[in-house]
This record gives structure tokens, sequence and C-alpha cells, in this order.
């Protein structure tokens, strides 16, 4: 048990000292985040994929089985939904925080903790389907603007075009000059203890309170969504670690854009904050049961 731990232990730490850091001194959230999803992301899926091995086969798998898992789980989402006879900004709330895991800033790092540089290439593939569904769908879904507005939000995203990127000098076997990939490769290091310390900075700020939504929430979010992602996964044939990847970062705690999302195209903000703070506390319990479970 204390092996499996040890997957989440590391992360734990950072966001530890984020969190003392936020308790500590007054940050500028803002700037570490743009920093992160302008910068240090991007140049994090755009060297995953410049450096890749993963097949063709692959990719398309694990795309595909976040794309399913999604689509299950939005249908379970509704019919909870109307057999509790819930109000609409709560239907909204609650679809924001189960679909949406936050497989950028902790399921990346513990992916790579658990699982090596093998597990984290196709992490960062579940993260690029886990991007499109955030920027390019959930706005339709919670204000109804359509398919449209989705893609063109999506398409100002420099994740979107790091991706593209990447691929592209994978496909073409470009060689960069001048040691240009390392300095790529540095920036892509960076992405992960910087989202894990902004990720403590956020719990710094905010309340912590169990309800009957945030339980809710969480026990679909932590509870039912490995096992969602499993039949995704046998639905779709795969097997070995793409299936573990799978599994393990559809078993994250709600994404903390999730947040965003909902304050700006509608939903219960407070409530999706709180269970952010709940399954992020409660996800280094459960994630090393999934490791275990699933391993």
């Amino acid at each position: 048990m204390i092996s499996l731990f040890s997957a989440v232990a590391p992360v734990a730490l950072i966001i530890l000292i984020g969190y003392l850091a936020g308790k500590t001194f007054d940050w500028e959230r803002q700037t570490l985040a743009q920093l992160s999803v302008y910068i240090l992301a991007p140049a994090l899926v755009a060297d995953s994929l410049y450096h890749t091995t993963l097949s063709l086969s692959s990719t398309l798998g694990l795309l595909g089985g976040f794309t399913l898992f999604t689509f299950i789980f939005a249908g379970i989402g509704v019919l909870i939904s109307r057999f509790l006879g819930l109000s609409a900004p709560v239907q909204k709330s609650l679809m924001a925080t189960t679909l949406l895991p936050n497989n950028g800033n902790m399921g990346l790092p513990v992916v790579a903790f658990a699982l090596g540089d093998e597990g984290l290439e196709r992490a960062v593939v579940c993260m690029i389907g886990s991007s499109i569904l955030l920027f390019g769908l959930m706005p339709a879904i919670l204000q109804g603007n359509g398919l449209i507005y989705g893609i063109r939000l999506t398409l100002r995203l420099p994740l979107i075009w790091a991706m593209l990127g990447g691929l592209g000098l994978k496909l073409l076997a470009v060689e960069l000059p001048l040691g240009l990939d390392k300095g790529l490769t540095e920036l892509g290091r960076a992405a992960i203890p910087t989202a894990l310390i902004l990720l403590g900075l956020e719990l710094a700020s905010t309340q912590f309170k169990l309800g009957r939504f945030e339980v809710l929430a969480s026990s679909l979010r932590l509870g039912l969504s490995p096992f969602i992602a499993l039949a995704a996964g046998y639905l779709l044939q795969l097997k070995g670690l793409d299936l573990q990847v799978l599994i393990l970062q559809c078993a994250m705690p709600t994404a903390i854009n999730s947040l965003i999302l909902v304050t700006e195209f509608g939903g219960d903000a407070t409530k999706v904050a709180r269970t952010i703070v709940v399954t992020t506390l409660l996800s280094f319990l459960t994630l090393p049961l999934v490791i275990w479970a699933f391993s």
C-alpha cells in the first residue's frame, strides 16, 4: 500500500507547498494561470507529441475511449438529474463537475509517477481529448450557444495549435536545429509543478463544505467514473497501458476549469468550487485504490 501512495505523495507535496504559499502570501494567480495555459502546457503537449512513440492505434483508441466515456457519463448525469428533479443551474453544475476530470494538473503528474514516461505520453493524449471537450462542447452544453461557438473557442486555444504543431513535426520527421527541441522539453517539464502549485493556491482560497450536492458529484466523479472508463475501454478493446491510463485519467478529481466555465456560461459556482475542493482532497485516498485495482 505504501508503494501505491508513493504515486500521489509527490503530487500532494507540491500541492501542499502551493497551499501554504497561498495562505502565507498574496499571489497573483491569474498570471500563473496564464503562464500555464498559454506557454507551459502547450510546450508540454508539443514536446510530448514530437517525441512520442505511441502508435496511431493507441492514440485513436485513447481518444475514442475518452469520448465514449464522456457520452456514457453524460447520459447517466442526465438521468440522475431528471430522477432527482434538479433545477437547471444545479443540473449544469452536476454536468460540469462530473464530466470534466482534472487530467492536466493532477492527471499528468499522477500518471507520470505511477506509470512512467510511457504512461505520461498516453496521459497527454487523454488531456487533449479532455481539453477539446472542455472548451469545445461544454460551453454549448452549459449555455446552448451551439457547436460552432464551441469550435471557435477551441481554435483560440494555444493547446490545440501546440498539438497540431507537435504532430506535424513528428509526422514530417523534422529535426529542430540548434537544440531547440531541448528548450521545448525544459519548458514542458515546468508545466507539471507550476500547475500543481496553482492548484494549491486555488485550494487555499476555496471554502471546504460537504453538502448533498458535493456528496453526489464526488461519488460520481471519483466512485463511478473508473468503472465507466473500464466499460468504455473494453468496448473499444483497449488493453494494457492504454486501458490503465484511460481509467486513471478518467478517475481524477473535478477540473478547476469547470469553475471558470460555470461562472461564464451558467451554473452554481459555489457548489462547483466546493466540489473541486472535496474531490481533490478525497482523490488522495481514491487514486491509490484505482491504481491498485486496475494495475
